[in-house]
């Protein structure tokens, strides 16, 4: 948890069980791993009073991923792949919508990933959680009809597009470098092998591990977006390639920044 001044506390539910529930209860994202701040000297990171210490994981606010679930548009038997599992509590979620045999989700820290498993199989959902990198998406249970990120990304990676049938969705928080209210985009995969779709909203999370977004991209980003006028979230718009991707505004022809 944070205190007042927006640093890491930990807390320990054997230590302070009712306060602990009431942070798992509240609708606000929770820190769930953290690590050694790289930015410091190593003594002066304490893992023991939370000092020195940043978020490598978090579970989402539930009302964020319920507005990533209602952009799936799941249905019943669904395969779907999520990348990144946290506590395992979105898994748990797709699992009793579309069957856990029908869920696989990628967790890149392998403490989380023991967790999460654990997690699932304690509420008895199934589902399967796969260590791994989940940028390379995860081809051994593809063709998938769905897949959603836990993580915001820069740059959608063309491996997602080819493990999705045609007609298939993406949907993918963005880091603040296309518009600065973290959107989420919904990307409908083509029969040409091509992924297109637009922002519907905000969804901001940490990025994928390891894909830093610098303050600088940030920054020109938002000096883009003002420069073209400040548009509303819903007129951007993307398409993915093998290629890579294009930013567009209001229509796949007219390119943004």
């Amino acid at each position: 948890m944070r205190d007042e001044a927006g640093g890491l506390v930990p807390l320990h539910r054997a230590d302070d069980p009712e306060r602990w529930l009431e942070q798992v209860r509240a609708d606000a994202p929770i820190v769930t791993r953290v690590g050694r701040d790289p930015a410091l000297p190593a003594e002066m990171c304490d893992p023991d009073t939370g000092k020195g210490m940043v978020s490598t994981s978090s579970s989402s606010a539930p009302f964020i991923m319920a507005r990533l679930i209602e952009a799936l548009e799941l249905e019943p038997g669904m395969r779907i792949l999520e990348i990144g599992t946290g506590t395992g509590y979105n898994a748990a979620v797709l699992a009793r919508i579309l069957g856990g045999e029908n869920v696989v989700s990628v967790e890149i820290d392998a403490v989380a990933a023991f967790l999460a498993r654990e997690a699932l199989k304690a509420v008895g959902v199934g589902g399967e959680v796969v260590t791994g990198d989940g940028e390379g998406g995860y081809p051994p249970g593809a063709p998938y009809e769905r897949i959603v990120a836990t993580a915001s990304v820069q740059s959608v990676p063309y491996a997602w597009v080819r493990q999705v049938r045609p007609g298939g969705l993406i949907v993918v928080p963005l880091a603040p470098t296309v518009h600065p209210d973290w959107p989420l985009v919904v990307l409908r995969v083509l029969a040409d092998g091509t992924a297109r779709g637009r922002c519907v909203g905000s969804a901001p999370f940490m990025s994928l591990r390891g894909r830093h977004v610098s303050p600088r991209s940030v920054r020109e980003a938002e000096e883009r977006w003002v420069a073209e006028g400040e548009p509303e979230i819903s007129r951007y718009g993307m398409t993915v390639t093998p290629a890579g991707q294009r930013v567009w505004l209001d229509r796949p022809e007219n390119p943004a920044g």
